[in-house]
Order: structure tokens, then C-alpha cells, then sequence
């Protein structure tokens, strides 16, 4: 009787312990079922209506423009929250003068305020520092603005440009006339979004 009495306890027991291991299984990973985590924010994100990503640049954006050269349009969107401005820096990724680490500038504008949202075509290349406070450089070229892309003629090579965009959290105090390397050091530390667009070229 001692037998048939402990199986009859000991089958009920079985049974609830069953359930709750079946419970448990239904639950999400890490327990507790509190809300789902929020997902990241989309990526900043950089267009041109000038050229295609990836594609030739056209003409009117290389040396090969007449009169001058004109920078692309660009517009960008999913601006980061803590956004304080924008820089761009626009360079050829193939030469490597003197063996170094350094490519070729082509652009570079910092200060951007933060409530824009595109640059338009055709930016005064002259003026080193703009209405709205942006300011520009090659750091010793002719003049402060954008260069168009002009690489060697008659070579199979083809060129790639990147244009980048960086959202950061506070305005660079850097001069007109700096380098790329007062830029990139100031930027140090306060990178909070970043966009490429490509572009190819060759004459």
C-alpha cells in the first residue's frame, strides 16, 4: 500500500514539473517576456540627382567642364540625433604621391549646420567660408572650393572618387586653409554618422 500511495504522489508531481518545463520553453530568450528591444535607428544616408553611385561622373563635375568644374549635388537623410553639423571631404582614392598614405584632395566643407539636409550643385569655389557659416578648403590649392576630377589622359587606369559625408556632434573649430589632417584630428571623437557615394572617372 506504501508503494501505490509515494506513485500516486510522485505522478502528480511528474506532471506539474512537465508543465512548467513546457511554460518555460514558450517564453522568448532571457526570460521575464518584457517588451522587445527597439530597433537601431536607420543608417545616415547620401544621394546626388548629379550621378549615380558607382557610375562615370559626369563631364560638368571633372576638369573636363568648360568654363570650370561644378560640384555635385548631394542630399542626405536619417540624420543621427545628436547632430551638431556636417562635414564632406571629396578625394580620389588611386594616387599615392610619394609613396605615402595620403590620396588626392579634391574637397573639403565643415560646419555644415545641422538643420541641412543637401548642398546644391554649383557651390562658389572661391569663398573659403560661406552665408551659413560652412566653411571650405584644399589647404594650398588656388582656390578654396571644389576641384573637379582630372585625372591623367590616355590612361587605362580608371579613377574612384568618394564623397563623404560625416555627421558630428559639434562644430570643428577649424580654419579656413587647414589641412585634411586639422580636420580629420578635430573630427577625432565625434563622428556619430557617415555616408559614401562612389564615383568613377577617366579621360
Amino acid at each position: 500500500m506504501r508503494t501505490r500511495a509515494s506513485l500516486l504522489l510522485v505522478a502528480p508531481a511528474f506532471l506539474l514539473a512537465a508543465g512548467i518545463g513546457i511554460a518555460r520553453q514558450g517564453q522568448p530568450a532571457g526570460g521575464g517576456g518584457g517588451a522587445p528591444q527597439t530597433p537601431p535607428p536607420p543608417p545616415l544616408t547620401m544621394t546626388s540627382t548629379g550621378f549615380t553611385d558607382g557610375q562615370m561622373l559626369p563631364d560638368k563635375y571633372t576638369c573636363s567642364a568648360k568654363p570650370a568644374a561644378v560640384n555635385p549635388p548631394l542630399a542626405w537623410t536619417n540624420v543621427p540625433k545628436d547632430t551638431a553639423s556636417f562635414a564632406i571631404i571629396v578625394h580620389d582614392l588611386e594616387p599615392r604621391a610619394r609613396k605615402g598614405i595620403e590620396d588626392n584632395l579634391h574637397w573639403m566643407m565643415w560646419n555644415i549646420p545641422a538643420t541641412a539636409t543637401s548642398i546644391p550643385e554649383g557651390v562658389p569655389a572661391a569663398t573659403a567660408e560661406l552665408p551659413d557659416g560652412a566653411r571650405q578648403s584644399q589647404a594650398g590649392a588656388p582656390a578654396p572650393g571644389y576641384r573637379g576630377p582630372c585625372p591623367p589622359m590616355n590612361v587605362s587606369l580608371v579613377h574612384h572618387y568618394s564623397y563623404e559625408l560625416f555627421a558630428l556632434d559639434q562644430k570643428m573649430d577649424v580654419p579656413t586653409g587647414a589641412s585634411r589632417n586639422d580636420l580629420l584630428k578635430a573630427m577625432d571623437g565625434h563622428i556619430v554618422g557617415h555616408a559614401v557615394l562612389m564615383s568613377v572617372f577617366h579621360r
